[in-house]
C-alpha cells in the first residue's frame, strides 16, 4: 500500500500532463486550419481582383499617341 501512496502523486501529474499536452497540440492543429482557411479565401479573393483589374485593363483604349 506505502508503494500507491507514493507512486500515485506521480501517476496523477502524468494523467494531467498528458491532457494539457494534448490540448495544446488540439489547439494548434485546430489554428493551423483556421489559418489554412483564412489564406485559401484571401488567395481566392486576390485572384479575383487581380481578374478584375485585368478585365478593366483590357477594356480601356490604348492611344498610340
Amino acid at each position: 500500500m506505502e508503494y500507491v501512496a507514493v507512486l500515485l502523486p506521480s501517476a496523477c501529474l502524468a494523467v494531467i500532463f498528458y491532457f494539457v499536452i494534448k490540448a495544446i497540440f488540439n489547439a494548434d492543429r485546430a489554428e493551423r486550419e483556421a489559418m489554412a482557411r483564412a489564406e485559401e479565401m484571401q488567395d481566392a479573393e486576390d485572384a479575383r481582383n487581380r481578374e478584375a483589374t485585368r478585365e478593366k485593363n483590357d477594356d480601356q483604349e490604348i492611344d498610340p499617341g
